[in-house]
């Protein structure tokens, strides 16, 4: 499942989410420090390990 990164826009805590795809496209996320809803998504760079050699 993808992780998702997120910044609370209140507090200014950064924490990550488990999510399915359909659950990031419908559910609200909120933080887990203070509670609110006002939270922005952060894109960062990731990398992919595969098992075959290219």
């Amino acid at each position: 499942m993808p992780v998702y990164d997120y910044v609370c826009a209140k507090c200014n805590k950064e924490f990550s989410v488990v999510l399915t795809i359909k659950a990031h496209d419908t559910e609200k996320v909120t933080c887990p420090e203070c509670k609110s809803e006002k939270v922005e998504q952060l894109f960062k760079p990731f990398f992919v390990k595969t098992s075959k050699k290219s």
